[in-house]
């Protein structure tokens, strides 16, 4: 990890510290941090990568977010392309641009964020990349394995379409600190829960594996359920269909809670917010893995519908976050993303 500043040799040991806590030793990894790159043993089955970017004025607002914050989130959203694909993840890279005036101590609070999900995730920081620069960033790579990776393709007329985690809560978390909703009061639990969704995500390791050879598609659910539910209709030249009436039923009431207050649709969070990292995947019933929710169908057809309890239709391929053309949908409300 390199660095242009001052103390650089003394910095980079303190971060080779941080992440060699619980990485040392690893499975798989014969050299981590320490050489000019890291080694790995080799693995015999298919290899899974990703790679994420997590730029502030982009993907968080520093003003909501602690420095250990950032570091978490930014490593739980790289993992979640892993858990959409039934991934086990074996090591991850780091590389980081840090402002003039980001002083150090934040720097290596950031980093204990990494840390601490890396173990949580049991998924080593093995090496990585340190600069100044205008603004600051974290981009994760990390790499994985799956004897049968799950893909955005395959989805058939037939299958249900299950949800696994929450939806809604993330953007529901960042409309309070927006707006100035506190954590007082009779609605401070239902508060803290939105909150807490947004500031620290975690990526569904566990549950993307159950999926293995039960779903036929499956993608983590980033920019909203609607635009995340259109990857996989268009990939698998299927239509799926989102089911309002199940989808309401499954919504945490603390999101209905906060909504309440907000004066805010919390279907309309679910089906635009993003940055829950939950698993939309397509199945048959007879597969539907345990803790999945059944929020649809998927038919003969193309793109995402939005079907009402009286049975009409609206297209809801379009909502959500599109990071070229800002966010997008007609019966959107608000800001519902951490976005500049």
């Amino acid at each position: 990890m390199r660095r242009a500043g001052r103390s650089e040799a003394a910095l980079i040991a303190q971060l080779t510290r941080v992440f060699s806590e619980k990485g040392a030793g690893a499975r798989g990894v014969e050299v981590g941090i320490g050489d000019d790159a890291a080694v790995l043993a080799p693995i015999r089955a298919p290899l899974v990568w990703t790679v994420d970017a997590c730029v502030e004025g982009v993907h968080f607002d520093a003003r909501w977010l602690s420095p250990a914050d950032v570091g978490a989130r930014s490593f739980h959203a790289a993992a979640s392309d892993l858990a959409a694909m039934g991934a086990r993840p074996v090591a991850a890279l780091s590389s980081l641009i840090v402002p003039a005036a980001f002083a150090d101590r934040r720097l290596l609070e950031l980093v204990r964020g990494q840390a601490e999900a890396s173990r949580e995730l049991a998924c080593p920081v093995i090496g990585g990349n340190v600069s100044r620069g205008d603004e600051l960033s974290v981009t994760t790579t990390v790499l994985g394995v799956a004897e049968r990776p799950l893909l955005r393709r395959g989805a058939r007329a037939g299958d249900e379409v299950w949800l696994l985690g929450d939806v809604g809560l993330a953007a529901a978390g960042l409309c309070c600190l927006e707006r100035g909703l506190s954590a007082r009061g009779g609605r401070a639990d239902a508060v803290a829960v939105c909150v807490a969704a947004w500031r620290r995500p975690r990526a569904l390791l566990r549950e993307g594996r159950r999926l293995v050879g039960r779903a036929h598609a499956a993608i983590d659910v980033s920019d909203g359920l609607g635009a995340d539910a259109g990857h996989i209709a268009s990939e698998s030249g299927v239509r799926l269909v989102v089911e309002e009436g199940r989808l309401a039923r499954v919504l945490r009431p603390e999101l209905v809670e906060v909504c309440r207050e907000l004066e805010l649709s919390p279907l309309e969070l679910a089906l635009s917010g993003g940055e829950d990292y939950a698993i939309l995947a397509t199945g048959p019933e007879r597969a539907r893995v345990r803790g999945a929710k059944v929020v649809g169908r998927v038919e003969r057809g193309q793109g995402v519908a939005i079907e009402r309890r009286d049975g009409s239709r609206w297209d809801g391929a379009a909502m959500g976050f599109d990071h070229f053309g800002g966010r997008s949908g007609a019966r959107g409300k608000g800001r519902a993303r951490g976005r500049a």
